[in-house]
């Protein structure tokens, strides 16, 4: 089954862009942090950790880069970070930019205007920023980022780079506390990284090893293209057989069919099981690229079970073949956005497009999680008897010329792959040049 534009992409699609400003006073804020706390319990998702238990209340620099990777889901390199700050010291949100070439200064303002429209969108009135790389790389993105925000009402607490295990305050002129040659600090022995990840909250090495953890094993390309195979014959089939009989929507059954497996396998999973069965998983990647499947799917999406069903479609695109990858790549895109866990969305959805370029469910929902838009606006969108009743078959004057009507993306969606400025993402506004962000 090939796949045509997804009658059923309804996500959130960002609007505006970034603001620009002309003026760019320098940013006025205290020296350092000097505590870090963070509260009890354990967070059902990497969301409710970041927003419900995490404070950076007086904190250390040290402190706060033991924490970032677990925030990101990865230890980032060559980036800048923004965590806005909200009241009593909580992490509201983070999100993390690509940095650009030292003579790139238009991305650097990109960049520096998209985080203060982030900030200043969700009323967060302080952050901190952290440049990860050289000071010829890190310094343009950082001086630019921390001059757009002060310049805009928002609060530095600190603003630091970090490099080869050394970090330096670019508010600290104190050569005790800050000496020249930078002060060391080694994130995963720090006790808050300790915290975190008791709190469920680990940290890939690097970006890369993310994207790693929705990659099929080594060794099954093989056999997924074997149980692909099979599957694609099995429907074919089923198809066939309802295009003998004169059926109006041949497909019909084979849609039914598979929204009972996919039913199916959203309960078993909710329940704590799990599919191992290389054959099964090829079986539900092949029925959900009918988007009737899919959207019917994404329809029960339901954010109380948000963890199980990012379990579900991690095993099903592990399982997939690369043609059969972006609806369930889409699927684990949503979820891991539900449960602010915006680097896996960004990897997934970089899966989906990366086999299908056009797929407008990936395209909408990269357009919402690159304008950092919160885990609260993923919601789900069409009740599984409304997506039921969209996809209802009209009456047809000749069955023999039957078929089933392809539907155009939303505009919306449109836009949004005609704008797109990277493979990976956008940083910055319109469709020019793209910063990869990733927003936690």
């Amino acid at each position: 089954m090939t796949n045509s534009q997804p009658a059923g992409d309804r996500s959130p699609h960002a609007s505006g862009s970034p603001r620009t400003s002309r003026s760019r006073p320098a940013p006025e804020s205290p020296h350092g942090l000097r505590s870090q706390q963070i509260g009890s319990g354990t967070p059902a998702s990497r969301q409710a950790g970041l927003t419900s238990k995490v404070q950076l209340r007086a904190a250390s620099p040290d402190a706060v880069l033991a924490v970032i990777p677990h925030m990101l889901g990865f230890y980032p390199s060559r980036s800048l970070v923004v965590l806005g700050i909200g009241e009593q010291h909580r992490v509201m949100v983070t999100f993390r930019y690509d940095l650009p070439e030292p003579d790139d200064d238009e991305l650097a303002a990109d960049i520096a205007q998209h985080a203060e429209y982030v900030l200043s969108r969700e009323r967060i009135g302080s952050a901190l920023l952290v440049g990860y790389g050289s000071e010829q790389l890190a310094l343009p993105v950082l001086t630019q980022t921390a001059a757009q925000l002060g310049g805009h009402g928002i609060h530095l607490q600190e603003v630091l780079r970090a490099d080869g295990g050394r970090y330096w305050s670019l508010f600290c002129e104190d050569p005790e506390c800050c000496p020249q040659e930078g002060r060391r600090y080694d994130p995963g022995s720090h006790p808050a990284a300790a915290a975190m990840t008791r709190a469920g909250l680990a940290a890939h090495p690097d970006r890369e090893a993310l994207a790693r953890t929705i990659q099929r094993s080594a060794g099954t390309a093989d056999m997924i293209a074997r149980a692909t195979e099979q599957a694609r014959l099995r429907l074919t089939r089923m198809v066939d057989a309802d295009e003998v009989v004169g059926a109006r929507d041949p497909r019909l059954r084979a849609t039914r069919v598979g929204r009972k497996e996919v039913q199916r396998a959203i309960r078993l999973y909710r329940s704590g099981g799990s599919i191992r069965s290389v054959g099964q998983l090829a079986w539900l990647a092949v029925l959900l690229a009918d988007i009737r499947v899919r959207d019917d799917a994404w329809a029960r999406m339901d954010p109380a079970h948000r963890a199980d069903h990012g379990r579900l479609w991690t095993d099903v695109v592990r399982g997939a073949a690369t043609e059969y990858a972006p609806a369930p790549a889409s699927l684990l895109a949503f979820t891991a956005w539900q449960a602010g866990n915006g680097a896996l969305a960004t990897v997934a959805i970089d899966r989906a497009l990366a086999a299908d370029p056009g797929y407008s469910m990936a395209l909408l929902l990269s357009s919402a999680i690159q304008a950092a838009l919160p885990p609260a606006a993923a919601r789900m969108p069409m009740t599984p008897a409304a997506v039921a009743a969209s996809y209802a078959t009209p009456p047809a004057r000749d069955v023999r010329s039957r078929r089933v009507p392809r539907r155009r993306a939303p505009r919306s969606a449109r836009k949004a792959r005609a704008a797109r400025g990277s493979a990976s993402g956008q940083g910055g506004s319109g469709g020019q040049r793209a910063a990869r962000h990733d927003h936690a």
